[in-house]
């Protein structure tokens, strides 16, 4: 799957060039017409391809380019269906066939390989007339002197008038952001200092510029706002700056020499204390050549930049990154407020039946001020009517909804889609297949996207890891929404905001990208042809509106379970299947699964179901992912067969052996061990040297005679992974594990992750101490004040999460020490005995949960820490506290919870504290 690259501009082109140039190495062996053919093919193609992406960075296409551009597209779909097909005879060799029955068989086949191969030389010339008529087109229509020609797209009008001169009576939510950025610019430093103003397209980033312009503005000696494009005339940016900051005093430069320019604001500007503001900045570049001109003097001067992009932000304001204003969306009472006002003047005057609707509007905007905005400009064109009103709501997100206002408002969101390279277009494009309001979690969106081909490895990295560079960079690019994120900073799951979604899903399918049908839309694109259709069977129980020709479909999503799911045996061209919230999914849906030989992806969500053995003819399928199939129970035999799987996720389950012969896998989990499970499994599973992630449920008995066995194997397999490739590592067991706790050698020097649950190890094993590279460690172990100091050492832990059995009455309190933890941000701790922190401890911790014995709070009184030593915890965001209350007094509890509040309340970060009661108060 490695190099594979799908693309919404370009269609399956790249895809295609490589496996035609596959087909034309030695080891085919094909016919000397055949490969003269597919060389054509290959030659021609590469040339439109050419041309297709250039065609993606133009924003606009007259008819005729548009309909040759579509029609190459769809073309390179059908050919790479045909190769595939053609690739897979190829592969599947002749079959050998004894004694006189065989003979007849044998040449059976013969005959019928003989037909199939001529059918596909049928096919592959008329796709090479196909070819051949496009390029005829390409010339008549005179494409590539259109596309020479074409000029750089300008936005013909400033989009960000109306936030210019926007009046302060008529907005909502502005006087907190703007009083922070006016107290982030007027610190009293002489030093020049740069403000970045960040977030999403529609978000109110240039009123707020506006309203901090104009409220400090005659504080300065000069003062100049200017707004970008994406492709921003530098010259007209100086002259313009030139004639603001100059005002009447000076005459206006009419010269056109970039590097005059320059150098005369830099003359200006040397001992002037002056405001700029940079809005709707793009690019480091284009910050870059403004800076040159920007003099840093010590006159105290101030520059306002605002930007769409994260790393842009950061970049203006480095080194002191402090100096970047997140702008967050409205508040529900903000957003409620800016919406009746635009409608009706005030909440109180809207007609009691449009109440709830409104709210429920409101909702879908987000908190973003331009979809709200945009939402009550659309409502002021529509009657009074609730059936008007909730077909207004039930739209949001669909693109089914136009007018002038809405249109207006894709045009702001798409200057952000539009400056996005070509894969990061395809990947969130793709986001159209999920249902408005979805959680899409990190893991599972890239896996979906590598299925696709949409990730390419780049710099080394492995496909995992650069598509989470996509997610991340979207993230950056304030198109995706993080929604949690895990111990290391990293996005756990994001979402799409509605307006966004909207946005992206016309988008698809004015590309023939997705085809969406749910109960509410049904997108469905002019072309015949679906190739990635996205079904939620909630409220279609009759079927589809309109029919949908299966057989060109590569991936499938179905939400919810109907009878009147389309059949498996009809998706001929199918890649990717996901199976999402089929509860009711029954396993004869699954029957014919075998026979999609393209399958790369199978994910299944269902409560009770049965793989069948037909999973074994899956020779394609890369990723396997049953983890919400908790009543599977056991794997196929044939499961195998699977020599390309690299993911295979599972809830604990037995395993069959021969797992040796899946040399591909790199992640698995999650295989139970118990006396059904034979030795050569484990034997087999040292030998998976790809292997970086592994779960393994242990369920072998320590009084059985066959333990050591058993254990012996264990430990060689470890021992195996952990000198090749295994960073992650989670292990269960009800039964004792101490028998690990010396035995794995050599190290396991590149584990990050680690989870040992369901039985306290007696202590921390030796060869855990020389984990250099753990981050995160989920561990049940009898904790005591050398287990901390252990602990305390690790030199790159994040995450710590430590279950301990009850202490003894010598080790009642724990201390954490001055020096412990020192990269540690999340800490959670659950054991019947207290902890104490010094000063210096945990210096970056952000998330701490843990529980107190009241009883014994007088052991903290004796180290003068009435708080447990919170108030040490500088960088402290979350705090949980259980607070347990037997034997104690009521007076003791609430003096206790007082002393961590006040110590809580005096950090600097404000964390927010959850206090709970246990036994007895």
């Amino acid at each position: 799957m490695d190099g594979i690259m799908a693309s919404a501009a370009t269609g399956v082109m790249s895809s295609l060039l490589a496996k035609l140039a596959e087909l034309l190495r030695e080891d085919y062996q094909l016919q000397k017409d055949m490969r003269r053919e597919i060389a054509f093919l290959k030659d021609e193609l590469s040339s439109m391809n050419a041309l297709l992406e250039r065609l993606a960075d133009m924003e606009v296409l007259n008819p005729q380019t548009r309909e040759w551009r579509n029609q190459v597209r769809e073309m390179t779909y059908d050919i790479e269906d045909c190769v595939d097909d053609y690739m897979r005879q190829l592969r599947s060799g002749p079959q050998r066939h004894s004694g006189v029955v065989g003979f007849f068989l044998g040449y059976v086949q013969k005959v019928k390989d003989l037909v199939a191969r001529h059918e596909t030389a049928e096919q592959i010339q008329k796709l090479r007339d196909r070819i051949v008529e496009a390029g005829h087109r390409r010339k008549r229509y005179k494409i590539d002197d259109a596309v020479n020609s074409a000029s750089t797209n300008v936005v013909p009008v400033d989009r960000r008038l109306a936030a210019l001169y926007a009046e302060l009576g008529g907005l909502v939510g502005i006087n907190v952001p703007r009083d922070e950025v006016i107290k982030l610019v007027g610190d009293g430093e002489q030093g020049m200092k740069v403000v970045s103003i960040v977030g999403c397209g529609g978000l109110g980033k240039t009123t707020v510029a506006n309203q901090v312009y104009r409220k400090i503005a005659e504080q300065f000696d000069c003062q100049a706002f200017v707004s970008l494009s994406q492709n921003p005339d530098m010259v007209m940016i100086f002259r313009s700056i030139l004639s603001q900051v100059k005002k009447n005093e000076y005459g206006t430069s009419s010269s056109c020499d970039q590097e005059h320019l320059i150098g005369e604001l830099r003359d200006f500007l040397k001992d002037k204390r002056y405001l700029i503001v940079i809005d709707d900045l793009w690019s480091t570049q284009s910050w870059k050549t403004i800076k040159f001109a920007l003099l840093e003097n010590t006159c105290g001067s101030r520059i306002i930049v605002t930007t769409r992009i994260g790393t842009i932000a950061k970049t203006c304001s480095s080194p002191q990154h402090d100096f970047v204003y997140e702008l967050r969306m409205l508040s529900e009472d903000d957003s409620k407020r800016l919406f009746f006002r635009r409608i009706f003047g005030s909440e109180d005057k809207c007609p009691h039946q449009l109440k709830e609707v409104s709210t429920e509007i409101v909702r879908k905007c987000g908190g973003l001020p331009l979809a709200v905005i945009t939402m009550a400009s659309l409502l002021t064109t529509k009657s009074y009517s609730r059936a008007d009103w909730l077909k207004v709501c039930d739209s949001i997100g669909s693109g089914l909804e136009k007018n002038g206002d809405v249109e207006e408002m894709n045009v702001i969101l798409s200057l952000s889609y539009n400056h996005l390279p070509h894969h990061l277009r395809t990947c969130l494009l793709y986001l159209s297949m999920f249902p408005e309001d979805y959680l899409i979690k990190r893991d599972y969106l890239v896996r979906r996207w590598i299925a696709e081909g949409f990730v390419s490895g780049n710099g080394g990295r492995n496909l995992e890891d650069e598509g989470e560079c996509y997610v991340n960079e979207l993230i950056n690019r304030s198109l995706v929404q993080p929604v949690d994120y895990q111990y290391d900073g990293r996005v756990y799951a994001c979402r799409v905001h509605d307006m966004v979604l909207d946005l992206i899903t016309c988008k698809a399918v004015e590309e023939n990208f997705v085809t969406v049908v749910t109960d509410r839309k049904q997108m469905l694109a002019s072309q015949e042809k679906v190739h990635r259709l996205s079904l939620d069977y909630h409220g279609l129980e009759n079927g589809t509106a309109n029919p949908i020709i299966t057989t060109h479909v590569r991936s499938l999503n179905i939400f919810r379970y109907s009878e009147q799911m389309f059949p498996l045996s009809g998706f001929q061209a199918l890649r990717v299947l996901d199976l999402d919230g089929n509860e009711n999914l029954e396993s004869c849906y699954l029957e014919d699964v075998g026979k999609l030989f393209q399958l790369r992806y199978l994910r299944i969500k269902a409560g009770n179901i049965t793989l069948p053995e037909q999973v074994g003819e899956l020779q394609s399928l890369v990723i396997l992912d049953l983890l919400n199939c908790p009543k599977l129970g056991e794997l196929p035999a044939s499961i195998v067969k699977l020599r390309n799987l690299k993911w295979l996720l599972a809830p604990p389950m037995t395993f069959p052996d021969g797992v040796g012969n899946m040399q591909a896998l790199e992640s698995l989990s999650c295989i139970v061990v118990d006396y059904t499970t034979s030795t050569t499994l484990l034997q087999e599973l040292g030998s998976l040297t790809r292997l970086r992630t592994l779960g393994l449920d242990w369920h072998i008995n320590p009084l059985n005679t066959d333990r050591k066995t058993y254990e012996d194997n264990f430990v060689s397999l470890l021992g195996k992974l952990g000198s090749s490739n295994l960073q992650y590592l989670t292990l269960i067991s009800p039964w004792s594990l101490d028998f690990l706790l010396d035995s794995w050698s050599p190290t396991p020097h590149l584990l990050q992750e680690l989870g040992i649950k369901g039985w306290y190890l007696s202590k921390i094993p030796l060869w855990m101490v020389s984990l250099a590279n753990l981050t995160y460690l989920d561990v049940e172990v009898k904790v005591r004040q050398e287990t901390l100091q252990i602990l305390g050492d690790f030199p790159a832990l994040q995450f710590l999460k430590l279950y301990s059995d009850p202490a003894g009455p010598e080790e009642r309190c724990l201390v954490v020490s001055n020096n412990g933890f020192q990269c540690l941000k999340k800490f959670s701790f659950v054991g019947w005995v207290n902890m104490i922190f010094e000063e210096g401890a945990v210096p970056v911790l952000e998330t701490l949960e843990f529980q107190i014995i009241v009883q014994e709070m007088q052991i903290a009184c004796l180290f003068g820490l009435p708080d447990f030593g919170i108030s040490h915890l500088s960088a402290l965001r979350n705090l949980v506290i259980n607070v347990h209350c037997r034997g104690s007094r009521i007076e003791e509890v609430e003096a206790l919870e007082a002393a961590i509040q006040s110590a809580a309340s005096v950090l600097p970060n404000h964390p927010t504290l959850a206090l709970h009661r246990f036994l007895g108060l």
